[in-house]
């Protein structure tokens, strides 16, 4: 037996009855050579981190717009908080933790720059629209690698489209990454907002910090603990009804605090705009798109999508540079 059939075997003895198994794969788009060495979901995941698109994660916004101090979250940090948090549960429950990192390090590498303002901005301009969580699946099945993909499973990418709160994973393991995205933003934006002033521990509710705790690391803990606690033994994975309430409530009174504070959020109109700016100058001006965009196009694909492609995969400072480049007199620069 290969070192891939004998951890294929492995999963099909000591894993929960519930897990999604690396041997029964849906499989692939395009059929390829299985790997002696890893199962398919474990090669999804490694292909994920050796992708271009995981790599921009680093200079995109999560929430706070080009902070000043180096221990904000960026959506890379957010993408590997999510991904660990993913685990813990996924490794306590016997699900599978490689389907589990693979989903979790995927779900948002369709994300624009300047976090949901960006994607606003896209929405808003392109008349086919623009999600992330559908960019992200069209980034793996289609822009990575010059338009190759990275070919992944069909259970990563479920898990990839269906991560917001609005979705529903065919697996565990995709349910596992729903849950922790959630958890993962209310636990950093909470710990980024008190490091920028915006907020204190003193700032949250009684009726939320008496049931999930009054510090982030409280919450991060309880909410783990309970999802473990509530999931053991089902075919389902989810929180106690009363944690469920708490977060929900907690969820809302970051967005009253934080997502729309003006302190926080002023800037967002300028990204807003900003990306509104390229999108329709790139629009009006195909011929300067890369090549691979503009073969993209030649093949049949809508322009106002492949300018959303280009844009929305820019990173902070590249669409800032952009922007420049484009539009302030070079004698105005420094």
């Amino acid at each position: 037996m290969t070192i891939r059939e004998n951890l294929e075997q492995w999963e099909k003895e000591y894993l929960s009855p519930y897990a999604a198994l690396s041997m029964n794969s849906k499989g692939r788009t395009k059929m390829e050579p299985q790997c002696d060495i890893r199962p398919v979901f474990q090669r999804d995941r490694d292909r994920i981190i050796h992708s271009k698109s995981f790599r921009r994660l680093k200079d995109k916004t999560q929430v706070f717009l080009t902070p000043e101090g180096d221990h904000y979250r960026t959506r890379l940090t957010h993408t590997l908080e999510v991904s660990q948090n993913a685990r813990t549960i996924a490794k306590a429950l016997r699900l599978n933790e490689d389907l589990v990192e693979a989903i979790a390090l995927g779900h948002d590498l369709g994300h624009t720059p300047f976090g949901h303002a960006g994607e606003r901005a896209l929405n808003r301009v392109c008349p086919y629209g623009f999600e992330h969580n559908k960019q992200s699946v069209r980034t793996v099945e289609f822009l990575e690698k010059s338009g190759q993909g990275l070919n992944l499973t069909y259970e990563v990418k479920d898990g990839i489209l269906n991560h917001q709160t609005s979705g529903k994973p065919e697996t565990l393991e995709g349910q596992i990454v729903r849950l922790s995205d959630k958890i993962a933003y209310i636990h950093h934006d909470m710990d980024d907002a008190i490091r920028g002033g915006i907020l204190t521990e003193a700032d949250v509710p009684k009726e939320i910090g008496d049931v999930i705790g009054y510090t982030t690391g409280e919450r991060l803990d309880h909410f783990i603990h309970d999802i473990v606690t509530n999931s053991q033994g089902k075919n389902m994975v989810c929180m106690s009804a009363e944690v469920d309430a708490a977060m929900k409530k907690m969820r809302q009174f970051m967005f009253e605090s934080v997502y729309l504070n003006p302190e926080a959020k002023g800037e967002e109109g300028k990204a807003e705009m900003l990306m509104e700016t390229l999108y329709d100058y790139y629009l009006h001006n195909i011929d300067l798109l890369p090549a691979e965009f503009k073969a993209m196009i030649d093949l049949g694909e809508h322009r106002e999508v492949v300018v959303c492609d280009y844009v929305g995969a820019m990173t902070d400072r590249f669409a800032i540079a952009k922007y420049e480049e484009i539009y302030i007199p070079k004698c105005w620069h420094g």
